[in-house]
């Protein structure tokens, strides 16, 4: 290791993968000093490799658990949505049955509104009937009765 740090200092400015100069006393040597160098490269070629594919594998487990708390929020979500249109479904057929309720007992009550109405005028119409049928029946008792004696007619006015 020692001599690889020292070719590769005899370098100086050169490249670290630059090929050495034809005057090199030790061509083997500086093969060698290549050889080690390129094998440093590759390992932190196959580290840098390592790393960034563990971040890669973080990044994507993180956006896994991000994608898998976004599914359950998304169907938390639409439960609740499920939920609340069954709910309003049902207050709706609440309604619509009230409504319904309402309207036959407003039909109801008119039919009876009308039967009473009905019955009123009957009995307004009895009423005058029978108010017409005394007037007749006062006017006959005067015109028979008071007539044939007039006595009867002063004694009936007395106690009237």
């Amino acid at each position: 290791m020692a001599q690889r740090i020292s070719r590769a200092s005899v370098g100086g400015d050169e490249d670290a993968l630059s090929c050495p100069s034809p005057l090199a006393p030790d061509k083997g040597a500086t093969a060698l000093d290549l050889v080690y160098q390129a094998a440093d490269v590759f390992r932190g070629m196959e580290k840098h490799a390592r790393e960034t594919e563990a971040r890669a594998q973080s990044i994507c487990a993180s956006a896994l658990e991000g994608l898998r708390l976004a599914e359950m929020r998304a169907e938390a979500a639409e439960q609740a949505q499920r939920e609340l249109i069954v709910t309003a479904e049902r207050k709706l057929q609440h309604a619509c049955q009230a409504l319904e309720q309402a309207r036959s007992c407003i039909e109801a009550q008119k039919d009876k509104l009308t039967a009473v109405e009905l019955r009123a005028e009957v009995a307004e119409a009895d009423a005058r009937q029978a108010k017409e049928a005394l007037a007749l029946v006062e006017e006959a008792i005067r015109k028979r009765l008071l007539c044939a004696n007039p006595d009867v007619g002063v004694r009936l006015t007395a106690v009237a």
